[in-house]
């Protein structure tokens, strides 16, 4: 059984993009986590490579971030309100494209730091 993603209840600029994405239908793992997470609670999870799991806990994220949304360019109207730890810089790098696809359609920022770099331009970044 498939459960579609017009389903979920996601504002619309994030049904958008995820249409624009080409996703109709959630994958088990997002199935099972992104109503629970959308409902406020907690989830742990595991699947293979490949099977969503970027979407499954990031979309919503997002959705609850919205109440946050400002299209403001202050980057005081902008305070840091999420943080996601990977452990590499190449899935960390894989999983901010990600979120800034979702996110294309909002007013919600999103910056990669990795250690191991030069801090001074990535503390610039969060400040925007």
């Amino acid at each position: 059984m498939t459960t579609p993603y017009s389903s979920l209840a996601l504002a619309d600029p994030l049904k958008r993009a995820v249409a624009d994405m080409g996703y109709e239908n959630m994958t088990p793992i997002q199935a099972q986590a992104i109503p629970v997470v959308l409902a406020g609670q907690d989830v742990m999870g595991a699947a293979q490579t490949g099977t969503g799991k970027t979407a499954a806990f990031s979309l919503p994220l997002l959705q609850r971030l919205l109440k946050h949304e400002n299209p403001s360019l202050s980057p005081a109207r902008h305070p840091v309100r999420a943080l996601v730890l990977l452990p590499t810089r190449e899935l960390a790098d894989q999983v901010a494209q990600q979120v800034k696809l979702y996110a294309k359609y909002t007013h919600l920022r999103s910056a990669v730091v990795f250690g191991g770099m030069d801090m001074k331009p990535q503390v610039e970044e969060l400040r925007k």
